[in-house]
C-alpha cells in the first residue's frame, strides 16, 4: 500500500521530462507508469518479494515498513512515520536505527553471513540529500540535513564525470539489521520505469531474512 501526504494547500504538478542532452540530468517524470506502487509482491517463506516505488521527486522520502508491507511518501521536511524500516530518497537510502552489510553475491540464496560481519550504521550528512536541482547548471544545489546509509546507498553508482551521467547497478544483495533485531535483505534491480524515466525503483526483498 502506498500513501502520499501533501502539505496543506500544496498541489501535485506533473512536469514533462527534459529532452535533449540534459534529459538524463533532470529526469523529471513524464507520467505515472501503469504498474501499481508499493509492495507489489510480498515476500513469503523466504521467497523474494518486489517493491516498486516512485522516487523521482527530490523533495520526497519513501518510507518502507517490511512487516506491514507498506510504503509512505513524505516531504523531506515532514516527520517520519511512527514505524518504518528503510527509506529511499531518489537513490539514497537510510534505515530507522539499523545497520547494513553489503554482500559479495547477487542471489539471496547464496548469502552467508560470517561471524563478526561488520554492519554499517547510518551517518549524518548535510551534503548528500539533494532537494533542489534547478540551479545545477550554475553549480548551485540545495541539500537537506539527514541520516543516510553510505553502504546501502552504493546499490546504484551515478558517475557524473561525464554528461549524461553513467548509472551502474551494484547487483549485490544488502542485508539490513533492523533496530528490532530482525533482518531483511534487499537488492535494487532497476531504477527506471518502462519509459526509461529514472527514479522509479524496483527493489527485491526478503523479510524476515534468517541469516
Amino acid at each position: 500500500m502506498l500513501k502520499r501526504y501533501l502539505l496543506p494547500g500544496a498541489a501535485a504538478v506533473l512536469l514533462s521530462a527534459c529532452n535533449g542532452i540534459f534529459g538524463d540530468i533532470y529526469d523529471d517524470p513524464a507520467g505515472e507508469p501503469d504498474t501499481g506502487y508499493g509492495f507489489v509482491i510480498e515476500s513469503e517463506n523466504s521467497m523474494p518479494g518486489t517493491i516498486y516505488i516512485d522516487a523521482t521527486d527530490y523533495r520526497d522520502w519513501v518510507y518502507l515498513n517490511f512487516g506491514a508491507a507498506s510504503a509512505v511518501t513524505l516531504d523531506v521536511d515532514a516527520p517520519a512515520p511512527e514505524r518504518w524500516d528503510m527509506a529511499v530518497h531518489r537513490y539514497d537510502v537510510k534505515t530507522n536505527g539499523g545497520a547494513v552489510l553489503q554482500t559479495e553475491v547477487s542471489d539471496f540464496g547464496e548469502v552467508a553471513l560470517l561471524p563478526g560481519a561488520a554492519f554499517t550504521p547510518d551517518v549524518w550528512t548535510t551534503g548528500t540529500i539533494v532537494t533542489d536541482m534547478s540551479g545545477m547548471m550554475d553549480g548551485n544545489l540545495e541539500y537537506a540535513g539527514s541520516f543516510y546509509n553510505p553502504v546501502l546507498s552504493q546499490w546504484l553508482d551515478v558517475d557524473k564525470s561525464t554528461m549524461p551521467p553513467v548509472y551502474t547497478l551494484s547487483g549485490r544483495v544488502y542485508v539490513l539489521r533492523l533496530s528490532s533485531g530482525d533482518y531483511a535483505a534487499v537488492k535494487l534491480v532497476n531504477y527506471m520505469d518502462a519509459s526509461a524515466v529514472k527514479g522509479f525503483m524496483t527493489i527485491q526483498y526478503v523479510y524476515p531474512y534468517l541469516p
